[in-house]
């Protein structure tokens, strides 16, 4: 529920960004200001802290950058839950789906009847000559 409100949040923020930031005004010049044409006093100039748009960019660009990290970080807390999952898995024994188990030979279940040859030797006229 929470991860949906910060989600609808987050593109409403860059939305209502995007727009203030396209409305403000340039601060004059162009790029001949920015190689030194003054361009330190048209910034830190006598207008102050800014207009109300300039305040808004500040305020969205905020909401958008905690928005951004809570949305990472609830995102990454499910893998860590996932990961946990995996290893409490593997624990309990399960999960060895892709790993290679040896097994051990299986062992004779009842012993041979008196009268029979033991089945792991061949009887003596159909051993091989040596």
């Amino acid at each position: 529920m929470l991860t949906i409100f910060l989600d609808i949040l987050h593109v409403f923020v860059c939305c209502f960004l995007m727009l203030v930031v396209l409305l403000q005004q340039g601060k004059g010049g162009g790029m001949g200001a920015a190689f030194g044409g003054g361009a330190a006093q048209q910034v830190f100039g006598g207008r102050g802290a800014g207009n109300l748009l300039t305040r808004a960019t500040a305020t969205c660009a905020t909401i958008f950058m905690l928005t951004s990290i809570s949305l990472a970080w609830m995102s990454s807390s499910g893998d860590r839950d996932l990961k946990a999952r995996v290893v409490l898995e593997q624990r309990k024994g399960k999960g060895n789906e892709g790993t290679k188990i040896k097994s051990a030979k299986p062992k004779p279940t009842a012993a041979p009847s008196e009268g029979a040859p033991p089945a792991d030797t061949a009887p003596a006229e159909h051993a091989p000559p040596q």
